[in-house]
């Protein structure tokens, strides 16, 4: 979480949409940015956590609203974006300035070769792959697409890494290799 004060990294009057942001990373980027000021909308399927974490931010200080949305589907995607429209009185940064950074969430699997993880890496790769065609193709109006890729994000993954200490040891050797 933000630890500082600066105004070279205030995101006081910017307003940030987070999808999955009840947990793992998508928690850490709205507690980021609300940390640096933003006001944040976030969204997730789990409407408990969601209200939970709502609650966490506000006794925080931060500016965070929240939906329940299963983003799989259409008509909530939908009623999503009608939503944020209406709590940024229609001005998401990312829409209304046409200059935007958009930062899309993928992982090392999709660029490293490990056993058992096709599919995964599959998906993974498609996500690093788009990112750099959407760059060229929305350059021209000033749009910037950026991917982060993380490793092992979660407690629960590095536990399940780690326990199995062979596992654990022919993984680092094979992150060495494509």
């Amino acid at each position: 979480m933000a630890s500082f004060d600066s105004q070279r990294w205030s995101l006081k009057g910017r307003t940030a949409l987070v999808t999955g942001g009840t947990k793992g990373i998508g928690f850490a980027v709205v507690e980021e940015l609300a940390g640096l000021g933003a006001t944040v909308h976030m969204c997730a399927r789990n409407g408990e956590l969601l209200h939970e974490r709502i609650q966490e931010w506000k006794s925080k200080g931060f500016e965070v609203s929240g939906s329940v949305c299963d983003l799989t589907s259409k008509d909530q995607r939908e009623e999503l974006i009608r939503t944020v429209s209406s709590v940024f009185d229609g001005k998401l940064n990312i829409l209304a300035s046409g200059n935007a950074s958009i930062v899309f969430v993928s992982s090392v699997g999709g660029m490293k070769a490990l056993p058992k993880t096709s599919a995964y890496a599959a998906t993974k790769g498609a996500v690093i792959q788009i990112v750099k065609n959407l760059a060229c193709e929305w350059a021209k109006d000033n749009i910037r697409t950026n991917s982060v890729l993380h490793g092992l994000s979660t407690p629960e993954l590095n536990r399940l890494f780690y326990e199995n200490k062979v596992y654990a040891s022919v993984g680092f050797v094979l992150l060495l290799f494509p």
